[in-house]
């Protein structure tokens, strides 16, 4: 029986928190959250058991970020074992062993255009014969229409046989019976009926997909199924995991558009299978996303340019309505990747807010930010070892903020580092050259420099009335 009062309570909650909706559209989302948490308790639902319904229950009264329910959310041992469905192998060859990256598509019929084949075409071509070897491609044929799945059944096997042998893609589809009530959802948003369909659809498609692929693999990338790859992706990948290693992270994203190159651990899956599960009619997959990476601790976005991926769709599959977005941080060939070394980093400018020095440095999309900048300030890295510099890129200003630009400086490499209690120095520099339009590039650095580099320095050569933004410094070392 549904209880009205426990309701009731809750929306005085809500009505108390308008002024603080209004402050924080964040605080909002959290308040939305536990709202929908609680409402769980009180609907039935085949995907949720009593033991999951008694831990939200005792977790709805606290907030979404409070260690707490973090904890309790981490240990949902329901939420680690996987969804009860029989998938049926539309074109598979057994898994002969665990690969280090599994993909994951999922494809409706679309009314317009069909980009698939191309998406999986691009998977494998973009890819080396020793990167072939380490994923594994499954495609969820997500469609109800048997027909469209056993002509794209047999478009797949005619082009790919060979992948499909080797054991590297696989075509997967989850019958029909296994999905929870699709019509007469809520109209969250005020999206219309065919709207709301549409997405909760998705978000069980995508469910079932994760749980597929749980064991597969040691990580999991998510695509669209109307995405181009850049060269080299799993290697570029790889070298971002490992850069990584010792830091905690949820989601990791290589394009910041919708549910295109968000990758996660793999031992995560289950648990965000049957979050979208639980949640698959309330809001769009990748608003869900969020919530998760924020529910597992992960406060922030960790997304990585240059992108790995690119949406290459005209049509989406939503009613064929035209999508032009594309990720203008895509690169075709993003192979080269920068190495930069560990180094510490300290700067005399004047610095704003939170947007220290470190951040120019880091692969993640984040950059320096200082407030106008003087004759004689300097930015300098201080490299843990000697190396030897290959190449060398620094990027300033951004989109946005196109004057915030490096408008007259120079850039030098140093050595000999003098110890010190305080900061770490080199006692002599040399000049590589000057920015130009406020950036600075160069190849062939080890032909140049005799000996091996402990500093690298920024150096401002003219006051400017321009705030400084240090977008990227990128370290190729040989």
């Amino acid at each position: 029986m549904f209880k009205f009062h426990p309701m009731k309570h809750i929306f005085e909650i809500l009505d108390k928190m308008r002024c603080l909706r209004k402050r924080s559209t964040v605080s909002f989302l959290g308040v939305l959250v536990i709202f929908l948490l609680f409402i769980n308790l009180y609907i039935e639902d085949s995907y949720v058991l009593e033991g999951d319904k008694q831990l939200i229950r005792e977790t709805s009264t606290h907030q979404l970020n409070s260690e707490r329910y973090v904890h309790t959310f981490k240990d949902l041992s329901n939420f680690s074992g996987a969804i009860n469905v029989t998938y049926r192998y539309l074109a598979a060859t057994p898994l002969q062993r665990k690969r280090y990256l599994t993909i994951g598509l999922s494809s409706v019929k679309r009314k317009k255009g069909n980009y698939l084949l191309e998406t999986i075409k691009s998977i494998f071509e973009q890819s080396s014969y020793e990167e072939l070897k380490e994923i594994s491609v499954v495609v969820h044929l997500a469609d109800f229409n048997s027909s469209w799945r056993d002509a794209m059944v047999q478009d797949i096997t005619q082009k790919f046989a060979h992948h499909i042998i080797a054991g590297r893609l696989m075509v997967i589809h989850a019958p029909e019976e296994y999905y929870p009530i699709l019509d007469g959802l809520k109209r969250n948003y005020n999206d219309p009926e065919d709207r709301v369909k549409f997405r909760s659809k998705q978000n069980v498609d995508y469910a079932f997909l994760l749980n597929f692929c749980a064991n597969t693999s040691d990580y999991y990338v998510m695509l669209e199924d109307d995405v181009r790859c850049s060269k080299n992706f799993l290697t570029a990948i790889k070298k971002v995991i490992a850069s990584l290693e010792g830091t905690y992270w949820v989601t990791l994203e290589f394009s910041k558009l919708g549910y295109i190159g968000k990758l996660y651990h793999s031992h995560d899956l289950p648990r965000l299978a049957h979050f979208l599960l639980m949640f698959y009619q309330e809001m769009p997959c990748d608003w869900l996303l969020t919530h998760f990476r924020g529910l597992l601790a992960q406060k922030n976005v960790i997304r990585f340019k240059p992108s790995l991926f690119q949406h290459m769709g005209y049509y989406s599959s939503y009613k064929g309505t035209e999508n032009k977005l594309k990720d203008d941080d895509f690169e075709e060939e993003s192979f080269d990747i920068p190495d930069n070394p560990p180094a510490s980093l300290y700067t005399n400018m004047n610095v704003f807010e939170n947007y220290e020095a470190s951040k120019a440095y880091s692969s993640v999309d984040e950059y320096f930010w200082g407030k106008p900048p003087s004759t004689g300030d300097v930015f300098v890295i201080v490299f843990e070892n000697p190396i030897i510099i290959k190449k060398i890129k620094v990027n300033t200003g951004t989109e946005d903020r196109q004057n915030d630009i490096l408008h007259h400086g120079a850039l030098d490499v140093g050595e000999n580092v003098l110890p010190s209690k305080q900061r770490r120095q080199c006692s002599t520099y040399l000049r590589l050259g000057e920015f130009k339009n406020g950036n600075f590039e160069m190849s062939g650095v080890n032909q140049k420099i005799p000996f091996d580099i402990h500093c690298m320095r920024i150096y401002v050569t003219k006051t400017q009335k321009e705030w400084l933004i240090i977008r990227s410094i990128s370290i190729w070392t040989s």
